[in-house]
């Protein structure tokens, strides 16, 4: 099993608050940031990286800036929210690597990009505390896997080589044909073996969907060992994205990544609104995850 270097540590270390717990706001999202900014197909067009560089930067100011970390993109956000002192200085980045959306095969597997530039190096040039890739998986389905697999490596042995912290988060999916009902029954397994498949790579912190189950979730901590995982909020409701924290924290989970849970229902194209709403409605959500999150956190990671 990976465990963190010295260097790798101290990033991981920043990335957690004082109870040695993740908690990091994730706004990397595109897409499916400018979907919840706009409805009509066109308004989402004309929503350029500049108008989501400045809906990022009041995420950061009115709430990221109350957690421990930051999780934004190298196209509208980094390094803008550093260059203009935005970003509070005792408060963690990770910076992402993978390109919105994706490309697919005649199967309907789900082929992950990256952003063109964008490496361990560039990360450190940013500022960035550490870097974080994101792919999509189906561990039933190997042959639906290889090439992002291989950006996984690739990720990984890169910043194995600058000794900078990697957060690898991976995400399940449907298959055409395939029922929600029986797509919902292999969630867990579908986490679980993504999760062993992060791990023999040499993953070293993990950003993983839900379980969904306590079983499950224990099952997760004890594949993954010494290796920390957060859970993600794939974009439910609060109150169920309070008590899916609940049950993975109860079972081993060592923190949160999250993101639309807190600030979905809250951005808007007028700016004033968007302060206002992240201030009243946001970061009081965010005092609940960071309560939940208090009652069970553990030890910090150690170094090899």
């Amino acid at each position: 099993m990976a465990r963190m270097t010295t260097s790798e540590l101290r990033g991981y270390q920043q990335i957690c608050g004082p109870n040695g717990a993740m908690m990091v706001i994730a706004c990397d999202q595109r897409g499916g940031m400018r979907a919840l900014l706009a409805n009509d197909p066109a308004e989402q067009a004309g929503i350029s990286d500049a108008m989501l560089g400045e809906t990022k930067s009041d995420i950061v100011q009115y709430l990221a800036n109350e957690a421990s970390c930051v999780l934004l993109d190298p196209i509208c956000a980094v390094p803008k929210v550093v260059d203009d002192g935005v970003l509070a200085r005792d408060v963690a980045l990770l910076v992402g690597l993978d390109a919105s959306g994706f490309d697919k095969t005649p199967e309907g597997y789900r082929l992950s990009r990256l952003v063109p530039g964008i490496d361990a190096r560039r990360v450190r040039e940013f500022g960035g505390t550490g870097g974080k890739i994101m792919v999509y998986l189906r561990a039933d389905k190997p042959e639906a896997n290889a090439h992002n697999i291989e950006i996984l490596r690739r990720c990984i042995e890169d910043f194995a080589r600058e000794d900078l912290l990697l957060v690898v988060e991976f995400l399940t999916y449907e298959l055409p044909g395939e029922s929600k009902e029986d797509y919902a029954a292999k969630v867990p397994e579908l986490v679980v073996e993504g999760t062993r498949i992060c791990l023999e790579l040499g993953s070293k912190v993990l950003k993983l969907p839900y379980p969904g189950t306590s079983e499950a979730c224990a099952a997760v901590t004890r594949l993954a060992g010494p290796v920390p995982w957060a859970v993600l909020s794939a974009g439910v409701d609060h109150a169920t994205f309070l008590g899916q924290v609940e049950t993975a924290m109860r079972n081993g989970a060592s923190g949160v990544i999250a993101g639309r849970a807190l600030w979905k229902d809250c951005i808007s194209l007028d700016r004033k609104v968007t302060a206002q709403r992240l201030g009243t409605i946001a970061v009081p959500r965010l005092r609940e995850i960071q309560a939940v999150i208090a009652r069970y956190a553990g030890k910090p990671a150690r170094a090899a």
